[in-house]
């Protein structure tokens, strides 16, 4: 699953074709021993992030929507897509 992004610990990652299983535009998030699937909506589809990492993720999401609707929309079609820039 090819990464989009890393800060603070957080891996931030989607993958290719991705599309039957939630069937909405969504990150993995991993930190440490949790993980998450979160929507490009913010909301949290599945798993679980301490309180404090999920904050930066959903800033993160927030600030870069274009971004990963871009990504997403590539991904789906099984063509590479640019990182994006990580929290600061």
């Amino acid at each position: 699953m090819p990464e989009l992004s890393r800060f603070y610990g957080i891996i931030i990652k989607m993958m290719f074709g991705d599309i039957g299983k939630h069937n909405k535009p969504h990150i993995h998030v991993y930190y440490g021993d949790t993980n998450a699937v979160i929507g490009l909506d913010c909301e949290l589809i599945a798993g679980n992030l301490p309180e404090k990492q999920l904050r930066l993720v959903i800033a993160w999401i927030t600030i870069h929507e274009e971004e990963l609707q871009a990504a997403w929309s590539n991904a789906v079609n099984n063509k590479p897509f640019n990182k994006i820039a990580p929290l600061q």
